[in-house]
Formats: C-alpha cells, structure tokens, sequence
C-alpha cells in the first residue's frame, strides 16, 4: 500500500488532492512549486517540507503525483531523476507516455472541476486510473478507492474522450453562464435570477438524456424568438455568433421538427 508520498504542484488539483489524502492518513512528504511562496503555503497544510528546485526532490516517497499545467508535465518528469518509484500525472489530457522513463508509471485523473477556495466533496469525485504495468495499477486503483467511491480503469485514448467531453459539460457552459451573467449585470440584474434555472437544467440530467430534456426556441425552431435575440446582441458580435452556432447546431439535431 502506498503510504508516502510527494505533491508536485500547489495549484487547485494539488490543493485539493492533498489535503484529500492527508485527511485519510497518508504522509505528504514533500510539495514542490518553482512559486517559493506556494510552495511553502501548502507544504504548510499538509505538514510537509516545501521544495522549489526540482533537484531536491527527494527519492523517499511511494508516490509522486503531478498536478501542474499540461504544458510543463513533460519538462518537470525529466527532472527526476529516480527510476523505481511509481510516477503518476492528473491531466485529463496528456499522454501516459510522458512519463516512460520511470519503471512504474500511470495516471491518476480526477475528473472534476477545482477552485483552491470551493469545498469539494472528494467521495463522488470520479478518478480514472491507467498504469504502464499491473502492479502499479493495482497499487493506484486501491489508493484512489480510499479517496472516492467512483474510480474506473480508464485506457488513454477513453481518457482524452472524457476531457474533451468534460470540456464541453464545464468550461464550456460555464463559459456560457458568464455570457448570461454579462447580459444581465449589463442591464442592471443580478445573475442570481438565474441559478434557479441553471440548478433545475443540472438536476433534470440526473435521470435523463440531455437530448430528452433540451427546451428553449432552437428545440422549437421559434424563428421569430431567435430573430429576436440576435437583434438583442447587435452590439456583441461574438455572443451573437455564439448564440447562432448553437441555435443552429440544435436546430439540426432536432431536424427543424416543432
């Protein structure tokens, strides 16, 4: 059983994902960022020593788990330089490959969104593992289910699938909520109105198809109401585009049927 281990990164994965696993008992060794005042911060919460140079990252944990942007995974695994420790990334996105120099190596994704200052109930939060041989699998499957009760062995072409889906389902439309927060803050409303609405369309997905509960003017080809609205954006060319991609996407799905 993985029993130490070392956090690499202090952003919003790492924050949560640490304080997770050192609420279940596990030993957070160190918590390396190149930021020297992050480092410190949350090697602070979890009782860990802070590391802001690669070269002194120690070989003493189980586990070294990755959580910093995509771009740099790559540059920062060729930094260490021990070979039997299991090695793990959290992107949802980047190849397990990055990682093929080490003995023992995989993915441990949690598949949510992250905010350092938003609570996150870690139990629901679904995790995809993969690893480069069975031990290693089995090793991270076992410490994931101490975390959560949502954990799938997910290959990395599945996993690449599940991020880009998982970007349309968040940033995407939470991107869109921003447009409506816009709309209204420009009008001299408040986007509280509309968190009613937005917790009902989140809940009716619980226990159906989302193409079974889609509603509005495009599901009912509403010419008259989408002519409307677009006049509404005149003055923002880019949520009108935006509005029109959409309305026109759903329209097509829908084969123009009322």
């Amino acid at each position: 059983m993985l029993k130490t281990i070392t956090i690499i990164g202090s952003g919003n994965v790492a924050t949560h994902l640490g304080k997770a696993l050192l609420k279940k008992g596990f030993s957070i060794n160190q918590v390396f960022s190149q930021n020297k005042d992050n480092s410190f911060e949350l090697a602070s919460a979890l009782n860990a020593m802070p590391c802001d140079d690669p070269k002194f990252i120690t070989d003493e944990s189980d586990l070294y788990i990755i959580c910093i942007k995509d771009d740099f995974i790559a540059e920062i695994a060729q930094q260490l330089v021990f070979k039997k420790k299991i090695v793990v990334h959290t992107s949802g996105s980047v190849s397990m490959d990055v990682l093929v120099h080490f003995d023992n190596y995989g993915i441990f994704y949690p598949l949510q969104t992250f905010s350092k200052k938003t609570e996150v109930t870690i139990s629901e939060v679904p995790f995809c593992i993969e690893a480069n041989n069975t031990d290693a699998q089995n090793q991270l499957l076992a410490l994931a289910k101490v975390l959560s009760n949502n954990v799938y062995e997910i290959n990395s072409e599945q996993r690449k699938k599940i991020h880009l889906a998982a970007v349309f389902a968040c940033n995407f439309s939470n991107y869109l909520y921003s447009i409506s927060e816009d709309i209204l803050n420009e009008n001299n409303m408040d986007f509280d109105i509309l968190k009613p609405l937005i917790l009902e369309t989140a809940k009716k997905i619980q226990h159906n198809s989302p193409k079974d509960v889609q509603t509005g003017p495009a599901k009912r080809n509403d010419q008259e109401v989408i002519k409307n609205h677009i006049n509404l954006l005149a003055n923002a060319k880019d949520y009108q585009d935006i509005y029109s991609l959409i309305t026109d996407n759903i329209i097509k799905n829908n084969n123009g049927k009322l």
